[in-house]
């Protein structure tokens, strides 16, 4: 039960930066950016530790791939 909060909490945080790194608008709701932000954390986890990086680096990394996620989700979404 712990861990499911975590990545929540996790989720959370790197979603919000990355929404707030982006520019313009997302109309994205806080669920997504949650789900968002826990993907871009595990993939941004697993790639610096994949290249052996630092938690600042691998923070950075996680911002960077769910700033990608939530670009293409977006842009996926537009297209309907």
């Amino acid at each position: 039960m712990g861990t499911i909060i975590w990545y929540i909490i996790v989720g959370a945080i790197i979603g919000a930066l990355a929404r707030l790194f982006l520019k313009g608008q997302q109309p994205l709701s806080i669920v997504w950016t949650i789900i968002l932000g826990a993907l871009g954390a595990g993939i941004g986890g697993w790639i610096a530790a994949a290249i052996g990086v630092g938690t600042i680096l691998q923070w950075v990394i996680s911002i960077l791939v769910a700033m990608g996620l939530i670009t293409l989700f977006l842009g996926m979404a537009n297209k309907k």
